[in-house]
Formats: structure tokens, sequence, C-alpha cells
């Protein structure tokens, strides 16, 4: 079954052929690469009006990344778990425009000499922007490719100086159930937390993302910044980060707290351990028809010496 869209979307929610053309012939506002973000207008205004959000400048193709054809952008922004506002796969992209992502703050603390509060622009400031095309696989067993506009977390982790203590990083999503409805509901603890191991946030490959696409990330795919650590299962990749704390202890993370028996910590993606309730061996990349074999690490085999010597059956 071709499972590029969910099945319950109705006709009048796809996306009008001259809408979508329209949509190409929209006014792109320039983005600075040092501030690397709309440096005025509303950005929930023109999504809801079914506006491109607008293209981000300066942004260089990054070291890193797979030249396997990437997923559409209508697929990337209409497919998504975000329990933040709402379970089924739809209700992001239908209910996220409520959150409003300028002005933000992102809080940097923990075992770090240089702690700090950080308006988003000023957080971005000392990077270049750079696309990387990663593989996107979630637990459940779908799959995208998907061109990430971020820059590496290793770049602002050591900015801020981290302690001798720092040995996890732990990520907090915005709380504030009036713009996320999701977090009225008991689905999870709220708010949303997940955590790295520190060598593992110092990864070339782990990025914090600001964009797909080359533009402006949209609501219900993490607006206004969000983690990608492309040989994890998708929900490590946590949303609309608010706090970034450096840890000597590992941090309490949202779905192991959960349901520590099916989401473990550490979430590698590993076809030869599957979750209880369905096999990990295979996923189906959204818009195609078969399966294809899922890949150790999700097929960044960078990583593996990252986990030398560790049993990953256990560390799972």
């Amino acid at each position: 079954m071709l499972i590029g869209k969910p099945s319950d979307i109705r006709s009048s929610e796809i996306t009008d052929e001259k809408l979508y053309l329209r949509r190409r012939e929209f006014l792109q506002a320039t983005l600075t690469a040092a501030a690397g973000l709309l440096a005025g207008g509303n950005l929930v205004e023109a999504a809801a009006a079914g506006q491109e959000l607008p293209k981000l400048a300066g942004v260089r193709k990054g070291p890193f990344g797979t030249t396997e054809k990437q997923t559409p952008y209508e697929d990337i922004t209409s497919y998504n778990n975000f329990y933040e506002f709402g379970t089924d796969k739809s209700d992001p992209s239908r209910h996220a425009g409520s959150l409003q992502t300028r002005p933000w703050t992102v809080k940097v603390d923990g075992e770090v000499a240089k702690p700090g509060d950080y308006h988003l622009e000023d957080l971005i400031k000392p990077y270049t922007l750079e696309e990387r095309v990663y593989r996107l696989r979630c637990v459940e067993g779908w799959s995208m490719v998907i061109p990430w506009v971020g820059f590496p977390l290793g770049d602002l982790l050591r900015q801020s100086q981290p302690t001798s203590k720092a040995k996890f990083v732990e990520f907090t999503t915005l709380y504030d159930p009036r713009q996320m409805p999701g977090q009225r509901s008991g689905v999870l603890q709220w708010p949303y937390v997940e955590g790295l191991r520190f060598d593992e946030a110092m990864h070339p490959l782990t990025i914090l993302a600001v964009g797909l696409y080359g533009r402006v990330l949209p609501n219900q795919d993490g607006a206004p910044l969000r983690l990608v650590v492309p040989w994890k299962y998708g929900f490590k990749s946590i949303k609309s980060i608010v706090r970034i704390r450096l840890a000597e202890k590992q941090p309490s993370t949202a779905w192991n707290t959960e349901n520590a028996h099916e989401y473990g910590f550490y979430s590698n993606v590993n076809p030869n351990v599957d979750h209880p309730r369905w096999s990990q061996a295979t996923e189906r990349r959204l818009g195609e028809f078969f399966k294809r074999k899922t890949l150790m690490f999700n097929g960044y085999d960078q990583v593996a010496g990252l986990y030398t010597g560790m049993d990953l059956r256990k560390y799972f």
C-alpha cells in the first residue's frame, strides 16, 4: 500500500494545483546568513494564507548528506509526528499554525562556563547555515529523505564552554498548552524532553535545524529550532527547542519515561532490534510502494565508533 499521504485526508484538504502554482510566485523575503531568520513579518499568517515560507539566504552545501531522491516538500510538511499538536500524522499541519515562533528564546545552561538566554537570531548569528540531505527513519516503519538547513550542534556547545562534568545534553520543547493543544492531553509527560550522550551531541552529523528545502522551518516540522540526529529514530530529533542543558547524569526523556520497554534512551536505528510490537528490519519510504531493508545506524556508518564495545541489544 502506498503511504504518500495519510488515508484519512479529505479531498478538500489537498492543495489545489492553482494555489500550489501561485505559491511559486510568492515574494521571497531576504534572510541574512548572520541571522538566518526572517527580519520581519508574520510567519504564522504567511503559513495560514497558504504562502511559501521565506527562503534562507547564504546557505551552503554541507559536508554530509545523501544523494538519494528527496521526499517532496508537500509530504514532509503534511505527514508528521508532533504530539504537541495531536497524535494523527495530519494533526500537526492542521493545528501548528497556532504556534508563534517569533520572538523565540533558547536557554543554554547546566555544566557550561558560559550559560545564557539567547534570542534565536543571536543564537544562530555566529554560524553559517548548511544544507544537509539526511534520511529520517521513524520507529513506526516509515522514512523520508529531507534537505535540512542548519548548523552543527557541536559548534554551539563548544561556544558555551562545557565543563568536565558535561556527559549528556538535555533538550526541552516549549510548554504552552494554549498554543500546543496536544499538551492538554495525557498522552505524554509534558514538556517533551530528549537527550544525547555528549559525544553523540558533538558528532559532526548532529545538527540544529532552522529550515528545510532552503526555506524557514514550518511549524509542523519543529519551528523555529529542532534537533536532527540522522542515525537515530525520528522521535529523538526534538522539535521547538527552548532549552539546551548540559548535565552530568543521563536525563529522563519523554518516550523512555513513558515506556522504557519499547523506547530506549539511545534509540539508534538498528534492524536487528525489533520494537516489541513490530519488526524494524524493513521500512517504507514515503511515496514508494515496496519496502526496503533498514540500514544499521540508518546508513550512517560514521557513528559506529561511538558504540564500540556496547551491547546494542541492551542499550537500544
